[in-house]
This record gives structure tokens, sequence and C-alpha cells, in this order.
């Protein structure tokens, strides 16, 4: 896509819109401790943001036999999937994305998560009447804190890097816009802490979307002309 002189926000989803950063956590320590993984939840919580390939590297260890990663991606999936009729956008998020589209700026919803899971996420938010632009996992080779999924948002909605502002809630959101040069607002409602997310190099850190929403005026997306 061609790009153009618009500004817009990038946001994550899972953890920084809808509230499943601790959903995530629990159906992988499920998959995980029937495959006889007991990895402990809080080791499991702090990886949750990168993708899953990472995650079960960053778990597991990288010289594992990964003969059964499909499966354990399948049986995270399988009770995640089961939380789909109860996922709720955190505190204000919908009116965060009306506030931003009623400024003029493209609101682009940058997840990595498959196509059916951001489905679940999208029917959560209700608010497909201002989302500009939405990415998948399908849009991006390689998964975060590797930037690609950023890029993909960037192309298709014909942004540029220096005219966005990204908004998510772990480390690992923070790295990938890092990568890129792109301001990071970070969230602590996914459970990581303000410190972490300062440390990782977030240029301002919020409660949750409402919180960001009420500085919205003295925000770096203020700046967003």
């Amino acid at each position: 896509m061609p790009t153009d002189n618009r500004c817009g926000v990038l946001f994550d989803v899972d953890g920084t819109l809808v509230d499943t950063t601790y959903l995530h956590t629990v159906s992988w320590w499920e998959a995980l401790c029937q495959a006889g993984h007991p990895v402990p939840m809080a080791r499991i919580h702090r990886a949750i943001g990168m993708g899953s390939d990472k995650l079960l590297d960053h778990l597991l260890g990288p010289e594992r036999d990964r003969s059964a990663d499909g499966k354990l991606r399948e049986e995270h999936d399988a009770r995640y999937a089961g939380y789909w009729p109860r996922l709720v956008p955190l505190p204000r998020a919908v009116e965060l994305l009306r506030a931003c589209a009623a400024r003029g700026l493209r609101v682009v919803l940058a997840s990595s998560a498959a196509e059916h899971e951001l489905a679940a996420l999208r029917a959560a938010l209700d608010a497909d009447d201002v989302i500009d632009t939405a990415t998948s996992s399908a849009d991006a080779r390689r998964s975060k804190p590797a930037p690609d999924i950023l890029v993909a948002a960037l192309e298709q909605s014909g942004l540029t890097a220096e005219r966005v502002v990204f908004v998510g809630d772990s480390v690992w959101d923070v790295a990938a816009a890092g990568k890129l040069d792109i301001p990071c607002i970070g969230l602590t409602c996914g459970g990581t802490s303000r410190a972490e997310l300062a440390g990782a190099g977030a240029a301002a850190v919020y409660d949750d979307p409402g919180a960001l929403l009420d500085a919205l005026g003295e925000s770096a997306i203020a700046a967003l002309r």
C-alpha cells in the first residue's frame, strides 16, 4: 500500500486491549503440564507476548526435541478457545480506540494472534467501525520480539515508522518497536511492571487503556500530527 501523510496508532491486542494475558498463561500451563513439562506459571506469564515458537524455546530450551511443539500449540489453542465467549476489553479500551480515531489517526491492530483468535478479540472489542487495519500471525514470518508484525502493520496501513506510536503491554512489544525506532507506550494491565516496561525502553507507562485515555492530551499520541 502506498504511504500517505496520515499518522496512526498501532495497538497490540492481547493483554493491551483485551484481558487475555492470564488466560494464555493458564492455557499454556495446562498444555505443558499434560505433556510432562511442569513449568511454573510465573515463568510462563513473563514469556507471554512472544510468539509460540520463541515462547517454547524460552521455557523448554532451544536444544529440545521439537517434534511435540505442534501438539503443545494445539493443546494451548483448544484450552484458550474455551475462554472466547467470556473475553472482555480492558478498562475503556474501546473509548481509547474511538478517541484516537476522532483525532484523525489511523487505528491499527498490530496483533500476532492467529486469524480465528483475532476474530474473537475483535468481537470482544466491537469497534470495527474505527479500526483501519488489523494484522494476524499469517502476516509475519518471525514473531516478537522480532518487529515483523509491526512492519506488516505499517505496510498494510500505509503508515511510516516516523508517524506512529505503538501501544503494548509486554517487554517483547517494547523490544519489537525499538527495532524500528517506533515510540512504545507500555501498559501494565498485562501484568508486566512499570519498572520492567520502562527499563525495556517504553516511552511512557500507564496502568491500562483508561489511564492512557485520561492522559491522551499529554501523551506521545498527542504529538502525532
